[in-house]
């Protein structure tokens, strides 16, 4: 899959620089691109089979739990191209106070 912008990633762990979460939060999201990047996924069944805990939600959005569900990470797929938009990554306050279906 392609993964578009990591550069969310690097913002959202620099927001949390100093804080004892920063490297593990850093480490997990480079462990999700890295999987990612070598996935395939056709449909929403096949990302639900690589990411059990992920949940599939409307407008080809899925929310994955990040850090043992302290962060949240909001992305929108093309299946057909095989693009991954980032929309969100943040804290779980943070996401409760979104719309997942709609960032």
């Amino acid at each position: 899959m392609r993964i578009i912008s990591r550069r969310a990633f690097r913002e959202f762990a620099g927001s949390l620089a100093g804080h004892r979460d920063q490297k593990a939060v850093k480490a997990a999201l480079e462990g999700w691109y890295g999987d990612v990047k070598k996935a395939g996924w056709k449909e929403p069944a096949d990302l639900k089979r690589q990411y059990g805990s992920a949940s599939i939600l409307k407008n080809r959005r899925a929310v994955f739990n990040i850090c043992g569900n302290k962060y949240r990470l909001v992305v929108k797929v093309n299946y057909v191209k095989g693009v991954v938009y980032i929309r969100f990554v943040g804290s779980h306050r943070a996401y409760d106070a979104i719309d997942a279906e709609e960032v």
